[in-house]
């Protein structure tokens, strides 16, 4: 009789109820205004006002929320140090003035935190006991320590945590030491960085250059605690990628790309290989490069009137004048005259003579008497408009700013209105029975390396299909989705118009917010408006600013960027795994990526045997960056997205976890390269150079780079799609008869989650879940102290449950593991 093979999906748990950085311009592209219609003028309020970007340091994430709440725009690659966090800021010099009233520092040229290489002396009081093992009574430990190399340099990174990590008063801290390898002593102390996250305390840490790899380090705290633990490799040992083969071909994107050579190019594809590729159009437009065109007109106070034209820009807005004028004698009342497009407002005067009209009436008048060309006009931002108006000197041209051009930016006129993004989707088999994995590159408009990275990924996967045994791998064993660009409205406007646009151009704001001064603030970031951990419902890392660079939007999927997304999966029931892709910064993360701020209550976190699946992916995606040219993304920056980076409510990586069960990692490429020569790591930027330095940050090594390690995540879904093995596991140091309380723990040959009972029931998928000691760290240990029976069964990530155990049917061959452990005082 052939064995039954039972392969359980695990459950998705339930959804939860309920800053302007341009890092680096293009050579020469610098944005200009175009020119007014002829015999018009324009307020000098639409003038771009001059931005810079300065390094930044705040306390910590309470203020990181506050200052991204207030409307500032951070770049991705924050980091956490010990005095708080740092980032950059692209701001205007009023700015500047803003963020120091907040507490804000503003750091020079070059400042930054530093990590200290000396031991505190307060260490040397506290004296050292004997090193504790790793269990119920230890009150240090070791969450990880972990040696790379990178361009011919060696680092160990450590994060070690203490039960007494939370203590303000005094402060823990904690001194690292190491040996130099096998056999030796340890020294070389060095104290540690407590990290400290909304109030409370993560871990211990620290990145060391060393001269020799370590065999183990020693963590002492200055209560007392101490503990050893090993060293790891990091991405060492890589297998070489797949374009260390001569004959497999790369390197096929050329410089950057804007949306309209991105979709060109997909459905280009799609018609050249259509046995392995077709296009797949996503439901919901997008809202359009298009804008209502506007003006300013009467300055910035209470006699200052905001007019938008009820037609899009390139459909007639920009056609229209407006012009208040004056005329001679008394008593006269407010009125309007059209003259086809060119509207003359008619300034009332009373009995002696003055002007009488104030910027509310006015405007006003404009929405009622305008033939039906203004659909919108109102006061100066929050002024009351209680001002006389003053006449123009002439006619004032409304704009909808989009027709200005970049010095460098690609030729070629840009679409207006609402656009369909088309899905690449390339699989030899796309019927829905291979593992589906999407790759969603640019929600972030500045982000234009995602992109590239995306196109070249599958430019690869087509061109060696037929030549390359193992893209042929990944093509017939699974089924790509790739949206190059997710918002191609902000995109171009990246491109054409405003290089650090983040947000799609969907302008929601009220009067307050809606004048063209404030036109390069407006959009939705497409990556706060998800359902599940939003900011909706609590959570930290969106906004409700309209001009915020990380609004929310009015509601959850608001936006049809958003709701895309959704029908995707929902359609295409395959997809089990979904990255993220954006610049820059060198992250790859899953979940939790939010928090509640207050009391740092994060979205549930994946299970022991999710998580560890996603290290294992992790590892093996990122050993392929690695492999081009020695990037390493430290250990640091892997792991939920806030840990490692901050609290981004309504992220979609979070929906598409917990709503539909797909491994959905987030990347932040272009991260920190090492430069050997000056012993500093360089960052990357948004949009650096293509051609650079091939050691260094340019926009061609990246793409490179980072389309490695999108291959090796479609061969981890591919082997994923093909594991029919059961997994094992076992309970250390297992059953037996013990003289005294014993600690225990679960261990399994794979990443698996573990479900099991101490009660004597059978366990099922109800039944408590095995879980880390905290998170970052392994697996918890039981502290067993009377005669206990332990019952379990193992699920691996592709489903597959050990001994092929039925936990949903009362089978009494009961093919679930057991053990007793015996405590005989």
């Amino acid at each position: 009789m052939r064995r039954r093979r039972l392969r359980i999906a695990l459950l998705a748990l339930p959804a939860l109820a309920g800053s302007v950085l341009m890092a680096t311009t293009p050579a020469g592209a610098v944005p200009t205004e175009s020119a007014a219609p002829a015999g018009a003028g324009r307020s000098h309020l639409e003038d771009r006002e001059a931005i810079r970007l300065v390094n930044i340091q705040l306390t910590g994430a309470d203020m990181l929320d506050k200052v991204v709440a207030a409307g500032f725009d951070l770049e991705h690659g924050v980091r956490r140090v010990p005095t708080g966090i740092e980032g950059e800021a692209v701001v205007t010099a009023k700015q500047i003035a803003e963020l120091k009233a907040m507490g804000v520092k503003i750091l020079g040229d070059g400042e930054s935190f530093a990590w200290s290489e000396k031991a505190d002396g307060g260490f040397q009081s506290s004296g050292t006991r004997s090193d504790q093992p790793h269990g119920h009574e230890a009150t240090v430990r070791v969450v990880r320590a972990d040696w790379f190399t990178t361009k011919g340099q060696g680092f160990l990174y450590v994060e070690a945590r203490t039960t007494e990590g939370q203590q303000a008063e005094p402060v823990v801290g904690m001194q690292l030491e190491n040996d130099s390898g096998r056999g030796t002593s340890f020294g070389f102390a060095r104290t540690m960085s407590r990290f400290v996250d909304s109030g409370q305390y993560m871990f211990h840490r620290n990145l060391f250059k060393l001269d020799k790899r370590p065999k183990q380090i020693r963590v002492t705290s200055s209560t007392g605690g101490v503990t050893t633990g090993d060293v790891s490799n990091w991405l060492e040992d890589a297998p070489p990628p797949l374009t260390a083969n001569p004959r497999y071909k790369w390197d096929f994107v050329d410089g950057y790309k804007h949306p309209q050579q991105l979709f060109n190019r997909a459905k280009e594809i799609a018609r050249q290989y259509p046995h392995i590729a077709e296009i797949v159009y996503l439901p919901n437009k997008t809202n359009g490069y298009q804008r209502k065109a506007q003006a300013t007109i009467g300055g910035t106070g209470e006699a200052a009137v905001v007019v938008s034209s009820a037609a899009w820009g390139h459909q007639g807005g920009n056609d229209i004048t407006v012009e208040f004028a004056d005329r001679p004698g008394a008593n006269l009342p407010l009125g309007v005259e059209v003259t086809g497009k060119a509207i003359r407002v008619l300034l009332a005067k009373d009995a002696s003579g003055a002007l009488a009209s104030t910027a509310a009436q006015v405007a006003a008048a404009l929405e009622g008497q305008s033939g039906g060309l203004v659909d919108r006009s109102h006061p100066y931002r929050t002024n009351a408009g209680t001002g006389i108006v003053a006449p123009t000197s002439s006619p004032v041209a409304l704009t909808d700013f989009l027709d200005e051009k970049r010095v460098g930016a690609p030729e070629g006129e840009v679409p207006r209105g609402p656009a369909t993004i088309p899905v690449l989707r390339i699989g030899k088999h796309r019927d829905g029975k291979k593992p589906g994995v999407l790759i969603q590159a640019q929600d972030h408009a500045r982000e234009w390396v995602p992109a590239t990275t995306t196109l070249e990924t599958a430019e690869r996967l087509v061109h060696n299909y037929t030549s390359d045994r193992e893209t042929k791998n990944i093509v017939d064993n699974t089924d790509v989705f790739l949206i190059l660009s997710n918002n191609p409205d902000g995109a171009n406007y990246s491109f054409y118009n405003f290089a650090s646009q983040r947000r799609n151009m969907t302008n929601h704001c009220p009067d307050a917010n809606a004048d063209p001064a404030q036109r390069n603030a407006w959009g939705v970031d497409l990556n706060r408006n998800y359902r599940v951990g939003s900011g909706h419902d609590g959570y930290a890392g969106g906004s409700t600013n309209c001009v915020s660079n990380n609004y929310q939007g009015p509601e959850e999927l608001s936006e049809p960027e958003s709701k895309n997304i959704i029908w995707l999966v929902e359609k295409y029931r395959n997809i089990k795994f979904m990255m993220s892709v954006h610049s820059n910064g060198g992250q790859l993360f899953w979940q939790p990526g939010a928090y509640i701020a207050d009391g740092r209550i994060t979205t549930p976190r994946p299970p022991l045997g999710d998580e560890a699946f996603y290290w294992q992916s992790a590892a093996r995606i990122l050993s392929q960056v690695k492999a081009h040219r020695e990037t390493v993304v430290t250990p640091e920056n892997v792991g939920g997205s806030s840990d490692v980076l901050y609290s981004s409510a309504g992220n979609v990586r979070e929906d598409l976890y917990h709503t539909y069960g797909i491994y959905a990692f987030g990347w932040e490429v272009g991260g920190s390269v090492y430069n050997a020569e000056t012993g500093d790591w360089q960052g990357g930027s948004f949009q650096p150079e293509w051609v650079g330095d091939p050691n260094l940050v340019s926009g061609h090594a990246e793409t490179m780079e980072y389309s490695n390690g999108i291959m090796e995540m479609f061969r981890v879904a591919a082997d994923w799609g093909k594991d029919k093995k059961d997994p094992t596991s076992r309970l250390l140091p297992g059953g037996g008869k013990y003289s005294k309380p014993v600690d225990v723990r679960f261990e399994t040959n794979e990443p698996a989650t573990i479900y099991y009972t101490t009660d004597g029931s059978r366990p099922t998928l109800k039944s408590p879940r095995y879980e880390a000691t905290e998170f970052r760290e392994p697996g918890e240990v039981f502290h067993v102290t009377r005669t206990t029976t332990f019952r379990w069964f193992s699920v691996d990530a592709a489903g597959n449950v050990e001994n092929n155990y039925d936990p949903t049917k009362n089978d009494r061959r009961e093919k679930y593991r057991t053990a007793t452990i015996t405590i005989k005082r």
